[in-house]
């Protein structure tokens, strides 16, 4: 059994990083003065003067896997996986709305997403208008794959694997295609989600250990989660 970091699951740790499973609510890090994150969990747990290396992020409404290192060179090495693409990375969604796909069936999204400062949600953009660098505001590269693999009266479950990381990039993606994440009032949901948050979850979480350079995955199924919140989706076959 592994040792809980102020009831956060942790899936793997060694001298280097620690995997954990993100709770929906907790940011992961920034939170205001005197707010909980995984980050000042992980501070009180190593203790002040640990090196707490914050290579990637989820939204504080959704949760699942983040691997966070324990060494500056551990972190450069992550950070480098993650600029690079080399991290494969999978994420369950419950949406509303009819997916553009018959069941089962992958199907790619290439679009441009940008954020101007100070505005909350982000703005989808059509491929062409992508740029991979630049400043706030300029419309960057946006990948990922979907399908759509049970559906259960008016909602679905949608797996998702991004290729690229930008600032709500599932969430607008998906929004813009007509099936807002349960819970996601910002992109257009009426449907609230009973876990708080949103119905997003990190699945799954490839990456390239910083000091063996062995290929490590590192999971937490939905189902864990949602099964009841979404006693339907999860309940024998669904139907198509």
């Amino acid at each position: 059994m592994k040792a809980p970091v102020r009831g956060i699951e942790v899936l793997f740790e060694d001298d280097h990083l620690i995997a954990v499973v993100k709770p929906a609510g907790l940011p992961t890090a920034n939170a205001a003065q005197g707010e909980a994150s995984v980050f000042t969990a992980l501070k009180r747990r190593f203790g002040q003067a640990a090196f707490v290396g914050i290579v990637s992020r989820l939204d504080a409404p959704v949760s699942g896997v983040v691997v966070i290192a324990k060494t500056p060179t551990a972190a450069a090495s992550l950070a480098e996986q993650f600029r690079e693409r080399t991290v494969d990375k999978a994420y369950a969604a419950v949406v509303t709305g009819r997916f553009p796909a018959p069941l089962g069936t992958w199907i790619e999204w290439h679009d441009a997403i940008s954020r101007h400062p100070g505005e909350r949600a982000s703005e989808i953009h059509p491929a062409a208008a992508a740029r991979e660098d630049g400043g706030d505001g300029v419309p960057r590269v946006a990948l990922s794959k979907a399908r759509v693999t049970r559906r259960a009266g008016e909602v679905s479950l949608v797996e998702l694997e991004p290729a690229t990381g930008r600032r709500h990039q599932l969430r607008v993606q998906l929004a813009s295609r007509g099936c807002p994440i349960v819970g996601d009032r910002l992109y257009g949901s009426r449907l609230p989600c009973r876990t708080g948050g949103l119905a997003l979850h990190a699945v799954r979480l490839t990456i390239t250990h910083p000091a063996t350079g062995k290929r490590m995955t590192f999971e937490s199924p939905c189902e864990s989660v949602w099964k009841d919140v979404f006693p339907s989706l999860f309940r024998g076959r669904a139907g198509s």
